[in-house]
């Protein structure tokens, strides 16, 4: 009885290997249907996407798992040649989290104290503002060092600085806006001074280090780092960017801006997958200190060049935003997923094209959910603002020719009262640049960047304002005429 049940025992393991068998190729099969099926509804979703908010040309990276899931480009080149997915793009501030790694770095091997002064390691600093020698390293990484665009104008600086060797003068004129380590300043200097303690510590150029620590280790060959946007303007190599007039795309050279450090790192979608998988996979540190690189600052969601967060299912992301004036990218990596979504763009800031929207439709359509279509889109956005516009030069005019024709005098009362709500338009286009930095919380913004990021609401604004002005003339003539007829009939 013994011997028939190993037999049948033996027979039952053999059907169910066989079963196993015949049924693996199958399974491998419909795995890679779904991935080439994900893979065709993420290219419709970027593609409509793109169009919608008027984009030229973009790269998205995919890593999920241990492997890049997908490296494509989309759009054209301003010369026709199509985008793919070994295309450069600049990443702007996704670069933060790259200097963050090579200060961690250095700070693995006991070379740099986290928690020193920063005056510590420039010790011919002499800062008018003692506090400054309270700045750490830490407070650097967090954006907390009482440092901000007001105090120390970074956009604005003119003329810009030429090397890292000479940011440090401004530490010995400047006085803090707050103490170290009270109030978050989202600041790019912060990071051109943690870029400059880089070459202090290892003895080298900062863009060699990245090479020979980061990029050259991780296999992102075609990767490099750049001093200031004008290397990006030079070369060729690079696909333009652009900004958006009134829905149209413009090409422009990026203005001039020192960014090595905070914004410097060039890339692509095939590098940038490898970045992102190093995150989750890679022994980029030791697991006390890669702790550390992912979790958020001490007093806010900012970290160590990343912002540190939670998904929709509690899981840890970490994640960060580029920015130029003509190029525009973004990163969200879900460490618990071990899935990593980057994009970048040759289209830059723009007041009505929601960028992180692409990442999180990508997200949606990975987890098998539909990334839906916003109808608050570039394309509808600029419609309505062309169409606004036109409705307003139509009623400009249309109040002119009734003004023209009418006899009736005018009051003080409602001249005053019509002067206050002209005037209001008027103050908002002059005072565009200080409202716009109370709106992006200390962030001064050149009129240039103004230009780029909102010309439809300028335009729009411009004409309002040249509108009112017409209207005040007229309402200060027909006052006066008022005036005049009464002082001739009580004359009389």
């Amino acid at each position: 009885m013994q011997i028939v049940l190993r037999k049948m025992g033996l027979g039952l393991c053999c059907l169910l290997l066989l079963s196993f068998a015949i049924l693996a190729e199958p399974a491998s099969a419909a795995e890679v249907q779904d991935k080439a099926d994900i893979q065709q509804k993420i290219d419709a979703y970027v593609t409509k996407t793109m169009k919608a908010n008027h984009i030229k040309g973009a790269a998205v990276a995919i890593a999920n798992n241990d492997e890049v899931f997908y490296a494509r480009g989309f759009g054209e080149r301003s010369d026709g040649r199509a985008i793919d997915g070994s295309a450069l793009f600049p990443i702007a501030s996704l670069s933060k989290s790259f200097t963050a790694l090579a200060i961690l770095q250095l700070a693995e091997k006991g070379l740099i104290d986290l928690d020193a002064p920063y005056a510590s390691y420039f010790p011919e600093l002499s800062p008018k503002d003692e506090r400054v020698r309270e700045i750490t390293i830490r407070h650097l990484l967090n954006q907390t060092s009482g440092l901000n665009d007001k105090v120390n104008p970074d956009m604005t600086r003119s003329p810009q600085y030429a090397s890292l060797q000479q940011i440090n003068r401004s530490l010995d004129t400047v006085k803090l806006a707050h103490d170290p380590g009270t109030s978050y300043s989202y600041h790019n200097p912060n990071y051109e001074y943690l870029a400059l303690l880089v070459e202090q510590i290892s003895g080298q150029p900062f863009a060699d280090y990245l090479a020979s620590h980061i990029f050259k280790p991780l296999g992102m060959n075609q990767t490099f780092n750049v001093s200031s946007t004008q290397q990006i303007n030079e070369n060729s190599a690079i696909p333009r960017g652009h900004y958006l007039v009134l829905g149209r795309p413009f090409a422009q050279a990026e203005p001039s801006w020192f960014i090595d450090g905070p914004a410097g790192i060039v890339s692509t979608a095939e590098d940038m997958a490898k970045w992102m998988l190093a995150q989750y996979s890679g022994d980029l540190l030791t697991p006390k200190l890669m702790e550390q690189y992912h979790q958020a600052g001490q007093i806010s969601p900012y970290g160590m060049g990343w912002l540190a967060g939670d998904d929709e299912q509690g899981g840890q992301t970490i994640s960060h935003s580029g920015i130029f004036w003509t190029y525009k990218a973004e990163e969200t990596i879900y460490l618990d997923q071990k899935l990593g979504i980057a994009m970048m763009f040759n289209s830059g800031l723009n007041a009505f094209i929601n960028y992180s929207a692409f990442i999180d439709g990508i997200a949606k359509i990975i987890h098998g959910e539909e990334p839906g279509a916003s109808m608050l889109n570039s394309r509808n956005v600029e419609i309505a603002m062309v169409l606004l516009t036109m409705a307003t030069i139509f009623w400009g005019i249309y109040r002119l020719i009734r003004m023209g024709k009418s006899k009736k005098g005018i009051t003080t009362g409602r001249l005053v009262f019509s002067t206050v709500g002209r005037i209001i338009p008027i103050l908002i286009l002059l005072f565009l640049s200080p409202l716009a930095t109370f709106i992006g919380a200390g962030r001064v913004l050149p009129w240039h960047g103004l230009w780029t990021t909102m010309s439809s609401v300028i335009i729009w604004l411009a004409v309002l304002s040249l509108i009112n002005i017409a209207n005040l003339v007229f309402r200060f003539r027909l006052f006066y005429i008022s005036k005049k007829r009464k002082h001739l009939v009580s004359g009389g």
